[in-house]
């Protein structure tokens, strides 16, 4: 039987666009919080309404601990409203998260940092090559209000390009609102969209978590538009390695074939920790599956001598975690205050 609105109640609206609302709701048969996007297709010509039918079943298909996940849809013919059901996510979005950082003049550290980018790459990667076999998906809207944060700040993608379709934004002149600072040179020079486009993009935004602001920045669409082509921006704040400079620099190269695939930044030795922990992860879920019955015949005071001293080892790590956080933290004051000097000193003899 085919879900109504009236399963879910609505607890409040998490914002809303031109598009319609994203509330916040609570599903009545198990009280799980989600939340629903509300879009009305009303005044949608034919040829977009088949385009939204395609992206929801595209959001219906993908199946990723990085990608936001899709429950249900609601067709309300009366409103001519369309409510799609999907994965709430507590942590809000990346946006915010780099709104906080600047209001907190503060920086985010490089761990958190190559944990987004792995994990984004590895849905990026179920995007590109399928593990279903099925077509290609090319995201086409990568920046940071489209990646939200779970409760355990694991990173999901989410809005596949729907913002495009329901704005009725179909034109190349209006597929981006505002100034789109993560068009790359090749969408600039009306060319195809490509999977080193959505490359291009994830380089854009990971340099925004590193500096607070995006490589290119200007004014207006026409003077932004020359910087990309121009392909010239600063290096991100020298807290941050060398390594992980170097890859962002690759990642925006101005010829898409120059810039690695998503295997190529998965295999890059910055990231081998953050990688083999996702790939940890997958497992223990796959194991969770299969060891569901044992788990349900294990006594009581053995699930629970496990569980404490899981939370012991859990705890000893996160200790060990933070000191050594403290102590680079430490060291790259250290180093950046170094840089700082000398920077100094060698403007001081060019004014000699």
């Amino acid at each position: 039987m085919p879900s109504r609105v009236e399963d879910y109640e609505v607890l409040y609206t998490i914002g809303s666009g031109s598009y319609g609302r994203c509330q916040k709701i609570r599903r009545n048969s198990d009280g799980k919080i989600l939340v629903w996007k509300e879009l009305d297709y009303g005044t949608m010509a034919e040829s977009e309404k088949q385009m939204l039918v395609s992206e929801v079943n595209l959001l219906r298909e993908l199946k990723h601990p990085n990608i936001v996940r899709y429950y249900d849809r609601i067709i309300d013919r009366t409103n001519t409203t369309l409510y799609i059901v999907m994965e709430y996510c507590e942590g809000g979005d990346l946006a915010s998260l780099i709104s906080r950082c600047i209001k907190e003049r503060r920086y985010l550290e490089e761990q958190f940092i190559l944990r987004v980018m792995a994990q984004l790459t590895l849905a990026l990667k179920e995007c590109h090559s399928r593990s279903d076999g099925r077509a290609t998906v090319l995201h086409r809207d990568l920046k940071p209000a489209n990646i939200f944060l779970d409760i355990k700040q694991n990173v999901k993608l989410g809005d596949f390009g729907l913002a495009r379709i329901l704005n009725h934004d179909t034109s190349f002149a209006k597929t981006f609102v505002g100034t789109p600072y993560y068009m790359s040179p090749e969408q600039i020079n009306r060319m195809s969209y490509n999977e080193k486009s959505d490359i291009w993009s994830l380089g854009c935004l990971l340099y925004e978590l590193c500096a607070l602001s995006p490589p290119f920045t200007a004014y207006n669409q026409k003077e932004l538009a020359e910087k990309i082509r121009e392909g010239k921006f600063r290096r991100i704040p020298f807290r941050y390695s060398e390594e992980l400079n170097t890859l962002l620099g690759r990642m925006l190269n101005l010829k898409d074939y120059l810039r690695p695939s998503v295997e190529s930044i998965l295999q890059s030795s910055l990231l081998s920790d953050s990688v083999a922990e996702e790939q940890r992860k997958v497992q223990a879920r796959a194991h969770r599956k299969s060891a569901g019955s044992d788990c349900a015949a294990q006594k009581p005071t053995e699930a629970i001598a496990v569980s404490v001293a899981e939370l012991k080892l859990r705890e000893q790590a996160l200790r060990d975690r933070e000191q050594a956080l403290k102590d680079r933290e430490e060291r790259l004051e250290k180093r950046e205050q170094e840089l700082c000097i000398r920077e100094r000193l060698s403007t001081e003899k060019l004014a000699r």
